[in-house]
């Protein structure tokens, strides 16, 4: 399907060619006419002696000449008139002028006055009134006027023929004229000032801005076509900026090629710069005369095209040094405009050369540069492109190999925490034993050995054997309960220490209350410090048994306000003399200070009432304060 289709496009392609070229073939387009050096506003005589025959295309360094040409229009032509009319095609018309055929205006494109200044561009297509055109010979006279740059008054191979005929030539040079200029402004403007974003964000990468800078003053030079009409006031800085802009597309296609050839000397780059502001710095110098125009136009552009073929050269090196798709891209893409500039540069001074090779095409002045720029452009800005998008994607492994790192190194961190968590809870469990080991040996080993000597002497008899042992038994107990809760858990080794001495004190005559007001949730102490709350108990509870003739006593366990409170109340007598309790009561002050706690005695009318205060957050290292 796709091969037909493309087989029909190129017939009609082949037949529109076959057609144009049947049209072309009833134009006139005529390759001599006559010249008069008068600047008259009105047409001179036909038969003024002074009219001389001249080539086509011509130039004069005038301000204002004459041409005139004899035509004959042919009969059929004559007959279609109505319905395709006679036109004049003139491919350019730099500095605008006057149309008269058979002695009358039938056209004037506007020139050069003190307030305006033109430079026409554009190809122009005048219809000439078929009342006025004869059937056989018809004379045609234009006024050219000189134009601004070129000072010239410059007549071109002019086209006379059927609307039909012309139409499609003078649409085809308006577009590549007229139209793709626009479109080269706006496309190189704007990718222009994008390149040179980017070269801000990223200041090390100066290909960005070398390409950036490109962009900007091929658009600004691509305007030449794009103004045809300024005010005078205007002139001397819109040629100001094509100078400076002209140079500088140049020089900076020249730094581009040492930039991508790694070759930037900075003599070389210093040079090349003071050479593109020597150009608009004379010209500015120099009043923005016609003197100042033309030194600019045949020195200094001159000495841009060694600057030129200079870039060329370093990018075709850099290629040949360095081979790659993109260097061999870019520095063919170089030769080609170079080619075409200097193209255009033969084409601007009529060379002969050229004239005498391609005849018809000099005719016409077609210029290639802007297309060839247009193609550089291009290739450049898909070389940025492509450029850009490696770095992103450079940029985004970069990224994912850096998220793979970092995965690995927090799952390496979270595996050393964990092994480190697990080394000090393993470190603080041995901790405990050993604290626990201790306070058995200071304690209840203590205990023992006494009672072992004193019963070697026979110091015990059969009762104090009896309190010795049962006491040793209770402080294993105590032991036991405290090591003995799951996760640390204090209200398991309480319920335990309860049911114990709850029995013992019931054994004794004594009528037991137990009151316990903690949270749902676990109350987790180290087993340290569980064991030194279950002793202060037992003392307390002891004492009670021993000294206090008590009938009944209560126990209240309760977690009020981040502390863990312990009372124990009796009715007996009351806290005996100073030395009356033994050791006991010294014992349980100074446990409670070493867990952070305090233990005080309140105030009541008949028996004790003692208090153990203690903050949790203090306790859960189980460490002494």
């Amino acid at each position: 399907m796709k091969l037909r289709s493309w087989a029909c496009c190129s017939v009609l392609v082949l037949a529109g060619w076959l057609l144009a070229g049947l049209a072309q073939a009833q134009a006139l387009e005529p390759t001599e006419a006559q010249l008069l050096r008068v600047a008259d506003a009105q047409p001179p005589d036909p038969g003024d002696p002074r009219w001389q025959t001249v080539a086509l295309p011509d130039a004069q360094p005038a301000p204002a000449v004459w041409y005139q040409l004899a035509f004959t229009l042919p009969a059929d032509a004559a007959q279609q008139l109505p319905q395709d009319a006679w036109m004049l095609y003139l491919p350019y018309f730099y500095g605008g002028g006057s149309v008269w055929l058979n002695g009358r205006l039938v056209g004037a494109v506007p020139e050069t006055t003190a307030q305006t200044r033109v430079r026409w561009q554009r190809p122009h297509l005048l219809a000439l009134p078929p009342s006025l055109l004869r059937s056989g010979a018809n004379r045609l006279q234009l006024r050219v006027a000189a134009s601004q740059a070129p000072a010239a008054a410059m007549l071109p191979r002019l086209v006379l023929g059927p609307q039909s005929a012309l139409q499609a030539q003078f649409d085809l040079r308006l577009f590549f004229v007229r139209t793709v200029p626009v479109i080269t402004v706006v496309v190189s403007l704007m990718a222009g000032l994008f390149a040179l974003y980017i070269w801000l964000r990223r200041p090390q990468e100066t290909l960005y801005a070398i390409a950036g800078l490109v962009g900007v003053v091929w658009a600004l030079r691509t305007t030449t076509f794009v103004f045809d009409m300024l005010p005078a006031w205007a002139w001397p800085l819109w040629r100001l900026m094509y100078h400076a802009s002209n140079g500088g597309f140049i020089i900076l296609l020249a730094l581009f090629a040492l930039h991508l050839a790694r070759w930037q000397p900075r003599w070389l780059v210093r040079g090349l710069v003071g050479w593109w502001a020597l150009g608009p710095l004379v010209y500015l110098l120099g009043g923005a005369s016609s003197g100042a125009e033309q030194w600019v136009a045949r020195w200094w552009v001159v000495g841009l095209i060694p600057i030129g073929v200079m870039g060329v050269l370093v990018a075709v090196l850099a290629a040949w040094r360095r081979p790659s798709a993109e260097r061999a891209l870019i520095a063919l893409v170089f030769v080609l405009t170079l080619l075409s500039g200097v193209h255009d540069t033969l084409m601007a001074w009529q060379s002969p050369w050229l004239v005498a090779l391609l005849p018809q095409w000099s005719a016409h002045r077609f210029f290639l540069l802007h297309y060839g720029a247009n193609l550089l452009l291009l290739t450049m800005g898909g070389l940025i492109t492509l450029r850009y998008v490696r770095n992103l994607r450079a940029l985004e492994e970069s990224h994912r190999t850096l998220e793979v790192r970092v995965a690995q190194r927090e799952g390496e961190i979270a595996a050393s925490y964990a092994r480190i968590a697990a080394l000090q809870r393993e470190q603080a469990a041995t901790d405990e034993r050993q604290r626990i080991m201790q306070d058995l040996h200071d304690g209840l080993g203590a205990q023992l050995f006494t009672s072992l000597l004193r019963a070697e002497r026979g110091a015990l008899d059969a009762p104090q054997m009896s309190g010795v042992l049962r006491a040793a038994i209770d402080e294993m107990r105590v032991a036991l309960d405290a090591l003995g809760s799951d996760d640390g858990d204090f209200a398991a080794a309480w319920t335990d220490f309860r049911f114990r001495w709850d029995a013992r004190l019931r054994e004794a005559g004594l009528a037991a209350r137990w009151r316990q007001e903690l949270p749902d949730a676990a109350l987790a102490l180290p087993p340290h410090s569980t064991l030194q709350v279950l002793r202060i108990a037992q003392e307390a509870l002891t004492n009670v048994l021993k000294h206090a003739r008590a009938r009944a006593v209560e126990v209240t366990l309760a977690w009020r306000g981040g502390l863990l409170q312990l009372e124990v109340a009796d009715d007996g007598v009351g806290l005996l003399a100073p030395g009356g309790a033994g050791h006991g009561l010294a014992n349980m002050h100074a446990r409670a200070a070493r867990l952070g706690g305090r233990l005080e005695q309140l105030p009541r009318p008949r028996g004790c009432c003692w208090r153990l205060e203690l903050p949790l957050a203090q306790t859960r290292d189980g460490l002494p304060h």
